[in-house]
């Protein structure tokens, strides 16, 4: 299909396409998916969009319970990103999570919509402490990349970009985008579909910024670690998830919106 004659997209995933970061569950979430349909909705004022994610969710949850109500509302064009809640455990298995990908990939590719997905940043550049995550990720990614050529999956390598682990675009969590990093995510995927208009801007790297002192870095782990990791650490020794009680912000395909003015 052309670029611009998309008519209907549906993103599926967990918080990061759900939009937490950007906004918040008072005012409203955004996110880069809400800003993709903004871009395709731009050249294509008929696109109608819907949001399937829900936080927390790993990636069997996401095939388990998004797959078949994206099927059903017959999407040309898809986003599927998942895999790092999983990723985040100690029991991670790569060769399973990637495989509930790639069943994503051939469902919706086989039904005939354009399918992309994203690769993940080095978390251990944006939190020191997850460090030892960064070849478990790097694996990873490799698996999604391998997965994606398979079925003719386009692949955002947004992970690949040095302004991906720039700490402005993140929350002070270090695990949701923040606005900025959100815009960043939404105008790749433009790009990666070759949406009129789009560029490769969105890989510019930041203003530069002083260096912090070791001190300073040292200072903020310990906050970052008492502040988000301990909780994170916490539910999970619950069993707990973000997600609990939470369905889809945008189960149905609705028009898009114009953004709000800032």
């Amino acid at each position: 299909m052309a670029s611009g004659e998309y008519l209907r997209y549906v993103a599926l995933g967990d918080s990061m396409t759900e939009g937490v970061g950007d906004g918040d569950d008072t005012t409203g979430l955004r996110g880069w998916a809400d800003r993709l349909a903004e871009h395709l909705a731009a050249v294509n004022p008929e696109v109608r969009y819907a949001n399937l994610a829900v936080r927390g969710r790993l990636a069997g949850q996401v095939r388990a319970e998004q797959l078949a109500p994206a099927l059903a509302l017959r999407p040309d064009l898809v986003t599927v990103v998942a895999g790092l809640n999983d990723l985040l455990r100690p029991r991670f298995d790569p060769a399973e999570v990637a495989g509930h990908l790639e069943a994503m990939f051939a469902a919706l590719t086989g039904a005939g919509a354009h399918v992309v997905t994203l690769t993940f940043p080095d978390v251990g550049r944006i939190a020191p402490l997850a460090r030892p995550l960064g070849p478990r990720l790097a694996d990873f990614n490799a698996r999604v990349r391998a997965a994606a050529a398979r079925h003719g999956v386009t692949v955002t390598d947004t992970g690949r970009e040095a302004v991906s682990t720039d700490p402005r675009m993140w929350t002070a969590d270090r695990l949701h985008a923040g606005p900025v990093g959100h815009e960043r995510i939404a105008a790749a995927v433009a790009r990666s579909v070759r949406l009129p208009g789009s560029d490769d801007s969105w890989a510019h790297p930041l203003p530069p910024q002083p260096t912090p002192s070791a001190w300073r870095v040292a200072e903020a782990e310990l906050r970052w670690a008492a502040a988000f990791l301990g909780p994170w650490i916490g539910r999970r020794i619950r069993g707990r998830s973000s997600g609990d009680g939470r369905t889809a912000k945008r189960p149905a395909l609705l028009p898009v919106a114009p953004p709000s003015p800032v």
